[in-house]
């Protein structure tokens, strides 16, 4: 047991002795707003209001960034993530290309809201066309609260984009010490700063005061070798997500398809199952042209093609193991390129 300690002490002191990564590397930050920019009437309450506190502000409470970076910030939003939409989407795949593009510009951090981080996040992991690290990061409590988590979230969001080993690992987010793949992660919690988990394959690695360890690179195809563009690209195909239940109403689905939708992305029951009324408002969704993907309502796990719907005979898409959400923005760009579900079906596979 004596050495035991030893060894872990020698190995916290080695750390301790390393420290943050240390690197004249230039870092821009684009902040969207969030509950790390929230704003609270007290240091101890749980309701709030996100998107309070510009960027300057996120920075001037972190001053150790300068140890890491030459960092620099800009307002791109700033909104809860619940009402983060397509122009944002847009707009920020917009200005984190022309960045990547730039030889003044080593990494990328954004700050976001939690809500919706995951989508976010993939989004720009299939969009992005570098391989520089794009790094996204939140706080589960608002920048007024006692213990606020902001700071050093973005204290350890920079150290990963000024980290060479970053590159070439696909947009990452950075929260609660662990880097995780946009791919992978998923919200699990409202409340739990350790909301973030990735459940099939684990995190890409961990940051500890701006000590970064790196487990594993990201398997699917991701930003500078992914083939989808937004040059010329103004708004994004209507996507809607079905949450199936018991006596799920499928006039639903008729509905959305009604109003518009080129996309339907079915949270299904376990392995991606639904009613039978369901079933047949597919079909109508399908004979009409709209790409029908199936994923499942829960936690983790892979939606399989041909297990629980046959998708050879209803025309549907199976999203493998990716969530609704995810899903969704899949869906939402391949309909950039085909509506031809054969195709999009590959596309779940590639991405």
């Amino acid at each position: 047991m004596k050495t035991k300690g030893l060894l872990i002490a020698a190995a916290l002191s080695a750390m301790a002795l390393a420290g943050p990564v240390k690197a004249e590397q230039n870092i821009s930050i684009l902040a969207t707003g969030g509950t790390i920019a929230g704003s609270a009437e007290t240091q101890t309450q749980a309701g709030y209001t996100s998107g309070q506190v510009g960027v300057e502000t996120l920075l001037a409470a972190v001053p150790q960034l300068k140890d890491l970076a030459n960092v620099s910030g800009e307002q791109v939003a700033n909104v809860g993530s619940q009402d983060m939409s397509d122009e944002i989407w847009l707009q920020l795949a917009a200005r984190v290309n022309e960045l990547a593009a730039s030889r003044k510009v080593d990494g990328i951090v954004i700050t976001h809201g939690t809500d919706t981080i995951e989508e976010t996040a993939y989004f720009l992991h299939l969009v992005v066309d570098s391989d520089k690290p794009v790094v996204l990061t939140a706080a589960m409590r608002p920048s007024t609260a006692l213990s606020a988590d902001g700071p050093l979230n973005i204290y350890n969001a920079v150290a990963v984009a000024a980290d060479e080993d970053a590159s070439g690992r696909g947009v990452l987010v950075v929260v609660n010490d662990d880097i995780h793949g946009a791919r992978a992660l998923t919200k699990t919690n409202p409340t739990d700063v350790q909301t973030f988990q990735s459940p099939e394959h684990g995190l890409i690695g961990t940051s500890l005061y701006g000590v970064n360890t790196f487990f594993r690179t990201p398997y699917r195809a991701h930003t500078e070798d992914s083939e989808f563009s937004l040059k010329g690209v103004k708004a994004l195909p209507r996507v809607d997500v079905m949450y199936m239940h018991a006596s799920f109403s499928p006039d639903l689905i008729d509905s959305a398809v009604a109003n518009g939708a080129r996309g339907l992305v079915i949270a299904g029951v376990g392995n991606g199952n639904m009613t039978a009324a369901a079933q047949e408002a597919v079909r109508r969704a399908v004979k009409s042209g709209v790409v029908v993907v199936r994923s499942s309502r829960v936690y983790s796990g892979s939606t399989g093609r041909n297990v629980e719907a046959n998708d050879d005979e209803l025309g549907t898409v199976a999203s493998g193991e990716l969530n609704p959400a995810k899903a969704r923005v899949l869906l939402k760009l391949a309909l950039l390129k085909t509506s031809d579900a054969g195709e999009i079906q590959e596309l779940f596979y590639q991405y």
